[in-house]
């Protein structure tokens, strides 16, 4: 089950909108929606929870480039939304190679014998397998990824945003001082 929801800062506080996600296929989608909300080009914050899996927060500052964090990259490649905020920038590869490493995910788990071919892996300890081919397979971290001080400044230190997990969009929302804001659109 996912939750998405903006946070637009204005002068007297925090305003939460729930937000509808479906017409979201891109980042600058994402941006474009959170920009919408903005009151006098002050921040706006994006959160999308996938339920006891990961969180994103997108930040948008007026016209800068939208920040973003995920807790859990691996888990987010798993989820649509998730990989609109798993940019090619985001993840340090070239743009594209989302095709190279969508090939190598459906090789995982093929050791060469669903096609007939015979079994060829090491019969004891002492002799080991060639493992230089799954280097494309760890591109995506099975932890946080993204800018850990994307809420520093508004009162989250990059440590307590580190160690967040469940309920995190809630604790989020109580260290920006919205949480009874947020409680109205969850």
């Amino acid at each position: 089950m996912y939750f998405a929801a903006l946070l637009a800062r204005t002068e007297d506080g925090w305003e939460a909108s729930d937000t509808d996600l479906d017409d979201v296929e891109t980042l600058s989608d994402l941006t474009e929606l959170a920009r919408e909300a903005s009151v006098d080009e002050d921040t706006v914050l994006v959160f999308i929870e996938q339920e006891d899996a990961w969180f994103g927060v997108i930040r948008v500052d007026g016209e800068e480039d939208p920040r973003i964090y995920v807790s859990n990259a691996s888990a987010a490649t798993r989820s649509s939304y998730g990989e609109i905020l798993l940019t090619d920038e985001l993840l340090g590869r070239e743009p594209g190679a989302e095709d190279s490493i969508a090939a190598l995910e459906e090789l995982v788990g093929l050791d060469g014998t669903e096609d007939g071919e015979p079994d060829n892996a090491p019969d004891n300890d002492n002799e080991t397998a060639d493992n230089d081919d799954d280097d494309g397979l760890d591109a995506v971290p099975a932890g946080p990824l993204g800018d850990t001080g994307i809420l520093s400044d508004l009162g989250l230190p990059e440590a307590e945003l580190l160690m967040l997990r469940t309920d995190a969009l809630v604790e989020i929302a109580d260290a920006l001082g919205a949480a009874e804001v947020l409680e109205t659109v969850r």
